[in-house]
């Protein structure tokens, strides 16, 4: 059930009318409910995986809290991380270790299974098992069975994220929850401008990029160029767009998501745009991944080869094939240059105006160079990618100058957009009426062009 498509609308506004009417009591429950609905029209087979799982994490954190030592503590933790980690590995994996390893012994592969990857699978295991984490460290406590169970399922954010945390979403449940015009008219509100940015933004630029992609050998360097950087927005579009819409519908209801990027474009560093891009995941890899690890607590050499393992076990987790691992990879040697230069550099240098602006372009480029390994299929169409963008053909034909227009368009909307929403600007009627006007453009032309939407890019990780 795509949020652009005409089975959600119903669906939700069923949802919304029938949330508001109920009791207190009966709000949880409906949302339940409406979470399992929503997630069995993908394929109703993975509704019992999704409560086996939630179940077995659900049962080892109570175990866990109530423990009397340390070992029985981790016992159940460990049963816990080993539950969820063997659904990813099986689902998600199982394929791509059976046929990597049969390929670097020469083996014939008759392992091979047909595994449907289930939808989201990614997003609600990394939920899950914060959750228990947390539990372990006593940063929670443990939930009640209803709570805890909407906490993973609330299907606003179910199969592509924000990665919510326990202690960001559980003291939400506790709240008594009345209807809110205001937030009403905000959720509505920013889930349209969700929607425009994927039906609009990310599919048209996705119909110009694709053929590129596909072949990039039978196209010009400036063709291969553009689709590039129309790939950088149009990635951005999509999944940024998604939030914004999982975010508004929640709002809705009456929860706050957490925000899942911040202007990552603009950032003056490697690190920062981790901070700015897929806000959600970057922290969860950082604080249940690099920190379990040893983070930067055991020297230097220790903190760079924590950091490769989980730039490297994170673009492993966008998908099962080697051109994933080689962009985790690519941004973890990135992490680990920049790491040594700061040490080298000083800090009155860098913040020179003109210097972060450099630093802002050089960020954004290699940034460029990473979405080359993350878009194409394989690491052998990324090489011609690479040998076509150098090849120096600069040519560009009508079907590219689209591309280029459509950026530079659907890049004013959004400056524009911003600068309404500033605190500087936010006042200011030329913006506001322009914004208006733009907007409702944009959200007339998207519901034309949603009947041939795409799905979401991260609906495969």
């Amino acid at each position: 059930m795509l949020f652009n498509s005409l089975h959600f609308t119903l669906f939700f506004f069923v949802v919304l009318c029938l949330y508001w009417a109920f009791p207190a009591k009966w709000k949880k429950p409906l949302l339940l409910f409406a979470s399992y609905y929503f997630y069995g029209a993908w394929d109703i087979r993975f509704v019992a995986l999704l409560i086996g799982t939630t179940s077995v994490d659900f049962f080892c954190a109570r175990k866990i809290h109530i423990a009397s030592t340390l070992q029985k503590k981790k016992l159940y933790l460990i049963v816990s991380l080993s539950a969820n980690l063997l659904v990813l590995g099986f689902f998600k994996y199982f394929n791509f270790f059976t046929a990597s390893f049969c390929s670097l012994f020469s083996l014939h592969d008759s392992l091979g299974l047909s595994i449907i990857l289930p939808v989201g699978v990614s997003f609600y295991t990394f939920q899950s098992m914060s959750y228990t984490i947390d539990v372990y460290r006593s940063k929670v406590k443990p939930a009640s069975a209803l709570d805890y169970f909407l906490f993973v399922s609330f299907f606003p954010q179910l199969v592509a994220g924000p990665i919510v945390r326990a202690d960001q979403f559980l003291p939400q449940e506790r709240e008594g929850k009345k209807i809110d015009f205001e937030n009403l008219h905000k959720g509505i509100v920013l889930f349209l401008h969700g929607f425009v940015k994927k039906v609009l933004f990310a599919d048209i630029l996705a119909r110009a990029i694709d053929p590129i992609f596909a072949n990039p050998l039978s196209y010009s360097s400036g063709a291969c160029l553009l689709a590039v950087y129309g790939f950088a927005f149009q990635i951005f579009w999509d999944f940024s767009g998604y939030t914004d819409m999982a975010r508004g519908v929640a709002k809705t209801l009456g929860y706050d998501l957490p925000i899942n990027f911040n202007l990552p474009y603009l950032s003056a560093s490697f690190g920062e745009f981790w901070k700015r891009w897929h806000i959600s995941l970057s922290s969860w890899l950082r604080d249940y991944l690099y920190i379990g690890l040893g983070g930067n607590r055991r020297g230097a050499i220790k903190t760079l080869r924590n950091v490769f393992i989980t730039m490297a076990l994170g673009g492993l987790w966008h998908g099962a094939q080697w051109h994933f691992v080689v962009w985790g990879i690519f941004h973890g040697m990135l992490l680990i240059v920049e790491h040594g230069m700061t040490m080298l550099v000083k800090s009155a240098v860098t913040a020179n105006r003109l210097v972060l602006v450099l630093r802002r372009l050089i960020v954004f480029h290699c940034v460029c160079i990473g979405w080359i390994l993350f878009r194409c299929p394989n690491l052998t169409v990324a090489k011609n990618m690479f040998v076509s963008i150098l090849s120096g053909q600069w040519s560009l034909a009508y079907g590219q100058l689209f591309l280029l227009a459509s950026v530079m368009i659907f890049m004013v909307w959004e400056i524009v957009s911003a600068l309404a929403n500033s605190d500087r600007h936010g006042d200011n009627e030329v913006f506001v009426k322009i914004k208006s006007v733009l907007s409702g453009a944009a959200v007339a032309l998207a519901f034309i062009y949603s009947t041939t939407s795409a799905p979401f890019l991260y609906f495969q990780f």
